[in-house]
């Protein structure tokens, strides 16, 4: 064989070796991404705009979280806990009527307890945040954004609207970290706490099951005949 010949095959090989190696780094990048959208949903879309659209730059973010958080296990709220959490939430949301900007301010620091209390970092709000990101990537926006707004009212520049839609949708999340374990489960024979035994959102009484979440439940506010509170509403008619 002569050496031309051997220096043709030598280069076609060295194609197709870079062309296998191009297509192998591409699939593995792909599988990446993907993988890292479904762990993340809309967190990674946000965080590659936050990165102006680079996705490489949000993606190794978005690895670097895992890192840190991946093995990260939340601690469950005892049964008292959780109900007392859920009647400070139906708080917050009747005082809106009165004071918005006290609502959305004791919103946010209630929402920091609760994630401390489930067991995730509390000595810094960006990393509080990251760490949720992991675990609650549906909903932590929600907290982002009433977080924020409660700076704004605390410096007098946010409107009741901005206000409103803050708690709105921070709602989700506080759901998302007041859910017992195992809420879908179908009950079976009970030894612990009852609160901690029911599927989310109900409590066994006297009459059966209610829901106890604000804006579901029974207790001040109930109307007659119906079993639902009128927590979510403002006075004004206005929804959450």
């Amino acid at each position: 064989m002569s050496t031309a010949v051997i220096s043709i095959v030598v280069v076609v090989a060295v194609v197709l070796a870079a062309a296998l190696i191009i297509r192998v780094v591409r699939a593995g990048a792909s599988r990446r991404e993907r993988a890292l959208r479904r762990r993340f949903g809309p967190e990674y879309e946000l965080n590659v705009a936050q990165h102006a659209g680079d996705t490489k730059a949000a993606e190794r973010e978005l690895d670097e979280r895992l890192r840190l958080y991946g093995d990260l296990r939340s601690q469950p709220l005892p049964g008292e806990l959780r109900e007392r959490y859920v009647a400070e939430w139906a708080a917050v949301q009747e005082m809106f009527i009165e004071s918005p900007e006290r609502a959305v301010t004791s919103a946010d620091r209630l929402l920091a307890r609760l994630a401390h209390d489930r067991g995730y970092p509390s000595d810094r709000y960006e990393e509080q945040v990251a760490a949720l990101s992991v675990h609650h990537a549906e909903h932590v926006q929600g907290y982002r954004q009433i977080h924020d707004t409660a700076g704004l009212a605390r410096e007098g520049r946010a409107d009741t609207e901005e206000l409103r839609e803050a708690v709105v949708h921070a709602r989700p999340f506080f759901e998302d970290l007041v859910r017992p374990p195992h809420h879908g489960a179908t009950t079976g024979a009970t030894t612990g706490p009852e609160t901690a035994r029911q599927p989310y959102g109900e409590r066994r009484s006297g009459s059966g099951l209610r829901r106890w979440l604000p804006g579901t439940g029974t207790g001040s506010g109930t109307r007659a005949g119906t079993g639902h509170t009128r927590f979510g509403h403002t006075r004004k008619g206005g929804a959450w």
